[in-house]
């Protein structure tokens, strides 16, 4: 008998029905030959710290860091998981091979090779690895199984991964919590997580230190064309008005005309990030739920295996590609001209060089039925992309107009569409046709040296600040390790050293969502107070580069293509940690509070209504005082803190507002003085379902606490 294991009971079934395994068992289905079973994603995991040591169950400094001498690990605590492993543990023992059938990637190698690990197999074990769940691609994936052991890097990547996150996440977590959390906070730190959140505070500190200024240009229309002068932007209004005169006294002459025809390149086939990308800009889906909905569309059998980071297909693919375009009847219209004549073989669609375990997002050819809308709005993203591919380019004109008026020299541009090609597969798309008439603007013939009368006048403009982050120019952040990059050619170099994997990046956005590190305005995210905190406490640059970060990632591959040791990785990770803790604990950063729910707002202001408690006549000078922390400096008054002098050396501060209250002098005089305040109605404690009435208390750390 030989068994398959898939990841899910819909896959199991799946793959029973091609093999024939059509009795239904408890936990399995069986039949000629085959007993076919499954898991619900991961079963095992790596072993908690407490199962190492019993005194690794309490965060305390001085056990870190905590260095398992050898990572193990462990079922889930889980009724239904442990009852499918015994189904599994059980037909594993009595088999005569067995056949991997889990999700054909590293997270879904890593699952498999973990169960069959503590199911103790001693069999043969075979791959099935396939890029879609079409009957047809079952039947040819049990054609051509593979042997288990050519993907032991895959696995080797997959633990390296697991402990990397293990060793760096527990550690770091309990050091920064336990240093600088406040109250019940705990201060998630990641390997990915971090250097992504430090990524959105540094642009949220770029956009809060930015001061706009004031600009004016001096402009032109000349034969209902619009030019702009190329000298510097003008900073002072009276030098733009004396130029404005200047310009008056002189006719407009032309001095270059240029028109040159190009082409514009297709769009490239999906991976997961550049489809996140765009249902985020067209849509505002987060990346999580285009994942969701892109998953749906795998098991329901419309699109191929979406966890995907290459934007070009397999030349096998090829000839395949015809019959796919020939079964999208409903886009009958677009896919009619590319059917009359063969496929192209563009080497910027087909590329063995540029795939590794799966080929970009396409559609299988199986047309979709009952989904929901937003899944239908995910396929025909990946259809109308699919289709652009073999289109012919864009034909443009891009027209370059150069002109002077006396001394001062004038520009423009314009670009006209030729032939659409591609964009014909966008022309009843509403955004692409703005898109396109914002982007057309068609320039009339000039002839060098004629000249005429025009009608010069000032812009009045003012500089903009840097834009907040969507998710959509995140996920491009992440995949450039935060370099700022358009070019797809770049971009596709720089994959190997993006924060995170496309499989990962959305649960990261999410995690710093529930963290209350991150909060989304619309459809920008901005950084909350604990998560600039947060950043700005960790002094070691290693746990919130981005470059850094993508540095791992691309040993990460390495180990994956075997060229990289995976205890290697593991020994760089375990010294990082070590220099981590010894930094941290002698590094006295100030407290991080945390950043509290919209709705605590609302509440805050009904507290703030009640009468608040007289204070003393006598006026509180607070900054006539030293810095308890340091007793050297003066303290100082800051834009959202009291903060010692010297707040850079010694990180002493009280902050303006804790735990929901905006702190009055005489609640930080007292502090300063006695060590607690009087006691507070409403105090928002971090875990608490409801406000309390207590003391602020200053501990001997000078971390602020209730009683």
């Amino acid at each position: 008998m030989k068994v398959c294991i898939a990841e899910k009971p819909s896959v199991a079934k799946d793959i029973a029905e091609v093999l024939g395994a059509k009795q239904r068992k408890d936990g399995y289905y069986e039949g000629n030959g085959y007993q076919v079973t499954w898991t619900f994603g991961h079963f095992c995991t790596l072993k908690e710290p407490h199962d190492y040591h019993e005194r690794w169950k309490f965060w305390r400094l001085e056990d870190l860091p905590m260095i398992p001498a050898n990572f193990g690990i462990k079922l889930i605590d889980n009724p239904g998981a442990l009852k499918q492993f015994g189904v599994i543990e059980n037909l594993v023992k009595n088999c005569e091979e067995v056949i991997n059938c889990g999700d054909a990637g590293q997270e879904g190698e890593l699952i498999q090779r973990w169960v069959l690990l503590k199911a103790k197999c001693a069999v043969p074990v075979k791959r099935l690895w396939i890029s879609s769940l079409t009957e047809q691609a079952i039947r040819e994936g049990f054609e051509k199984l593979k042997e288990s052991d050519q993907y032991n890097n895959l696995y080797a990547a997959g633990s390296a991964r697991a402990i990397g996150d293990w060793l760096l996440g527990m550690n770091a977590t309990r050091l920064f919590t336990k240093k600088f959390g406040q109250g019940k906070v705990v201060l998630s730190i990641g390997r990915v997580q971090t250097p992504t959140l430090a990524v959105i505070v540094q642009r949220q500190k770029e956009i809060n230190a930015f001061v706009s200024e004031e600009y004016w240009e001096l402009k032109t229309t000349y034969r209902d064309t619009e030019f702009t002068a190329t000298i510097d932007r003008i900073k002072k209004v009276e030098k733009a008005e004396k130029g404005l005169v200047y310009l008056k006294e002189h006719l407009f002459e032309i001095t270059s005309f240029e028109r040159k025809e190009g082409k514009e390149g297709n769009p490239r086939l999906f991976d997961l990030t550049s489809l996140q990308v765009e249902a985020n800009k067209k849509y505002g889906y987060s990346a999580e739920d285009t994942l969701k909905h892109i998953q749906n569309l795998y098991e329901k059998k419309f699109v191929t295996y979406p966890r995907v980071d290459t934007t070009y297909l397999s030349e096998d693919l090829h000839p395949k590609i015809a019959g796919i375009l020939a079964d999208l009847k409903p886009y009958a219209n677009l896919t009619a001209p590319l059917l009359q004549q063969p496929i192209p073989k563009s080497k910027t669609v087909f590329d063995d060089k540029k795939v590794t375990d799966h080929h970009a997002i396409i559609p299988t050819g199986v047309f979709p039925n009952n989904i929901s809308i937003d899944e239908k709005r995910i396929y025909d993203l990946i259809v109308r992309r699919f289709i652009a591919a073999f289109y012919p380019e864009c034909k443009v004109a891009n027209t370059t107009v150069l002109g002077k008026v006396g001394q001062v020299e004038f520009k423009a541009t314009g670009k006209q569409i030729l032939e659409m090609g591609w964009r014909e597969v966008y022309a009843n798309d509403a955004s692409a046709k703005k898109e396109a008439a914002d982007e057309e603007r068609i320039m009339p013939d000039f002839v060098v040296g004629e000249s005429g009368p025009h009608e010069p006048r000032i812009h009045h403009g003012k500089t903009s600040p840097p834009k907040a982050f969507t998710e959509a120019t995140l996920l491009r952040a992440m995949e450039t390790a935060g370099r700022q990059v358009e070019d797809e050619e770049m971009r596709e170099i720089l994959k190997d050293n993006g924060i995170g994997r496309p499989s990962t990046r959305a649960n990261i956005i999410e995690t710093l969502f529930k963290r209350k590190y991150i909060e989304k305005k619309k459809k920008n995210l901005y950084a909350t107070q604990t998560g600039i905190d947060l950043i700005d406490t960790i002094q070691n640059e290693l746990l919130k580069s981005a470059e850094l970060t993508g540095n791992w990632e691309r040993k990460l591959r390495l180990i994956e293509k075997g060229e990289y040791s995976m205890d290697t990785f593991k020994q760089e990770l375990i010294q990082m940690v070590v220099d981590l803790t010894k930094e941290v604990l002698s590094n006295r950063g100030g407290m991080i509070s945390i950043a509290q729910e919209p709705v605590v707002v609302e509440k805050e202001e009904k507290v703030k209504k009640e009468p608040k408690p007289k204070e003393p006549k006598e006026e509180i000078a607070i900054e006539t005082l030293k810095c308890p922390k340091c007793k050297e400096h003066l303290l100082k008054k800051g834009k959202t803190a009291y903060g010692c002098g010297n707040f850079q050396v010694c990180g002493f501060k009280i902050p303006f507002e804790l735990m929901g209250k905006t702190l009055t002098d005489k609640h930080v005089f007292d502090l300063l003085s006695k060590g607690k305040t009087t006691k507070i109605k409403g105090l928002l404690i971090p875990g608490s379902d409801s406000p309390i009435d207590a003391k602020l208390v200053m501990n001997g750390d000078f971390n602020i606490g209730v009683e």
